[in-house]
């Protein structure tokens, strides 16, 4: 017998009283942030503004990169980015920094351009569409790199050391 199919919500235990979905706290991030179109972005960028690239590395290897975008994993970004932090950035010198966060497709850029504003960096924002929109856009990429092959012109290094 065919199961008339479920939606999320039907699935969904009841959530605790209090509790936000990810639509809601991406909605409430974003209304706080003057989010960028690629261009914007861009132009910001050619005037002083930080641009950082929050992707994982198998995702700017895979999809490219932004020339001069500074590389700032997400997990790491707010203690790399707050000027009280004993491991921030030599670039993270005050709360008045431009920071645009770049992530694949504009989603966790939000987040994240949402927690450096919760840190005090007011100016931070992020592109709308992320890097697939800068892309599309026409600015600057490099990239993506192809993965890396053994070469066949050196041995393999054994356990016990080269070989000499």
């Amino acid at each position: 017998m065919a199961q008339t199919p479920t939606t999320a919500t039907e699935r969904c235990p009841a959530p605790p009283p209090g509790s936000r979905g990810i639509d809601e706290i991406l909605a409430a991030a974003r209304a706080r942030l003057r989010r960028l179109d690629p261009e914007q972005a861009h132009l910001a960028c050619r005037a002083g503004a930080l641009l950082v690239d929050i992707r994982p590395a198998a995702q700017r290897a895979a999809q490219g990169t932004v020339p001069g975008a500074l590389v700032v994993e997400r997990n790491v970004l707010e203690w790399r980015f707050d000027p009280r932090c004993a491991a921030r950035l030599p670039q993270a010198v005050d709360y008045d920094v431009p920071v645009i966060v770049l992530c694949q497709e504009g989603y966790t850029s939000s987040l994240a351009a949402a927690a450096l504003q919760d840190i005090g960096l007011r100016r931070a924002t992020d592109v709308v569409g992320g890097f697939a929109a800068w892309h599309i856009a026409g600015l600057p990429t490099l990239g993506p790199t192809p993965p890396t092959r053994p070469s066949s012109a050196a041995p393999p290094v054994t356990a016990g050391g080269a070989l000499r």
